[in-house]
């Protein structure tokens, strides 16, 4: 990649990986609801004008559905159900069960059907990427939060399910628009209970300087350096962001909030890592006489 490549990937490892501390922050003083609300809503009021401006609107009038479809199971749902989760679990445990996406969707791409097979190499991806995220939880769930586990599985079926939307359905749409639209449609139906519960007493300002960066370094800023990374090194490449976050967020919640770094997380990461490199991997086609070639 070139060196500007470099620096736009290591921003978006920071940015992306930092959202599981400031959560843990946030929620200390704000329900899920009104965190998501709040985030959205900056989000929203920093894109939608860029978006307008570069004329990304107009254009997504013919995808309402799958643009509709993308934020519910990407952001609307996603986002409250990992705030809610943060409550009773910590952001490094998170950030690392949410590294289990790409593996999610590695699943997921077998079971809906693809250019790929599933061949030994990849069926030994899953098989050891499923054993990292058993070493994350210590296989012993009575001393973690099983509810929370169940919502932050649930996050990573969104977040895996959300790209084939975008690549089967949206392709041809403005991705600034998709985004900026799904942030604010997000804002707009937790608009009520977020107003309705948000807190009687001014925030720490720990928690209200969290939700700042959330709102408006990690999501609006965080999409517009995204696209950027896309465009300077193609969408693959960006997406290995996806192996360094959950590091950073590891780093963070042990480093800032004095969580414990375990055996069993350390373990895990590495297992997940090498998982997802096997089981993500394109397999390699065959031509007529059943031999193996080289992919083009």
């Amino acid at each position: 990649m070139t060196r500007r490549a470099w620096v736009l990937f290591g921003a978006m490892a920071l940015l992306w990986g930092i959202p599981y501390l400031l959560i843990k922050v946030a929620v200390s003083d704000l329900s899920p609801i009104t965190l998501v609300f709040v985030r959205t809503g900056i989000g929203a009021l920093l894109l939608l004008p860029l978006a307008a401006a570069r004329g990304s609107l107009r254009p997504l009038l013919p995808y309402w559905k799958p643009v509709l479809a993308y934020t519910v199971i990407e952001v609307t749902v996603p986002w409250l159900l990992l705030s809610n989760a943060e409550r009773h679990l910590s952001s490094s445990l998170t950030g690392l069960l949410i590294a289990a996406v790409p593996l999610i969707g590695a699943v997921l791409g077998l079971v809906v059907g693809g250019d790929d097979r599933l061949d030994v190499r990849r069926a030994a991806g899953l098989v050891v990427g499923f054993l990292g995220v058993a070493a994350l939880l210590g296989l012993d769930l009575s001393v973690i939060d099983a509810g929370s586990v169940a919502q932050v599985g649930l996050v990573t079926v969104g977040y895996a399910i959300g790209p084939m939307i975008v690549a089967r359905r949206l392709s041809a749409a403005p991705s600034l628009g998709v985004v900026a639209v799904s942030l604010a449609l997000t804002a707009l139906v937790w608009a009520p209970l977020g107003i309705a519960q948000r807190p009687h007493a001014i925030p720490s300002v720990p928690v209200i300087g969290s939700v700042v960066v959330l709102g408006v370094l990690c999501t609006a800023v965080a999409f517009l350096v995204f696209f950027a990374l896309i465009a300077e090194a193609g969408p693959l490449r960006a997406q290995a962001i996806t192996y360094v976050n959950p590091a950073v967020a590891l780093a963070l919640g042990v480093a800032l909030l004095g969580e414990p770094f375990t055996v069993g997380a350390a373990v895990g990461f590495v297992l997940i890592v090498a998982g997802l490199l096997l089981a993500t991997r394109r397999a390699v086609p065959r031509d007529e006489a059943g031999s193996e070639r080289p992919a083009a």
